[in-house]
């Protein structure tokens, strides 16, 4: 296991960089569902606020456009931002995008 990639512990399950990715976008794709009801466009605008860096890890806080969560207790969590396409292009909408 590469140490550099990993930021915590919770149990026995190390917490990757691209866990937190994971869980930024999903909390962005979810928000903007709300306001957006195109399946498609939403995880447009929430992958472009990836790649705009209005999403990133500061703090022990994962922090974007849908508001703050709090990290510290799960994980020890590095400052990140997740602006490179890896974190967010492999995510794409099977089935009806609407």
């Amino acid at each position: 296991m590469d140490a550099s990639r990993t930021i915590g512990f919770k149990g026995d399950r190390p917490y990757s960089l691209k866990d937190v990715a994971t869980l930024a976008l999903m909390t962005q794709f979810y928000g903007t569902l709300r306001s957006q009801p195109i399946k498609a466009e939403a995880l447009r605008k929430a992958q472009l606020a990836m790649i705009h860096k209005q999403i990133v890890v500061k703090n022990g806080q994962l922090r974007g456009t849908q508001g703050a969560i709090d990290l510290t207790q799960s994980a020890q969590v590095p400052n990140a931002d997740f602006s490179r396409p890896k974190f967010c292009a492999g995510f794409t909408i099977i089935g009806s995008p609407w």
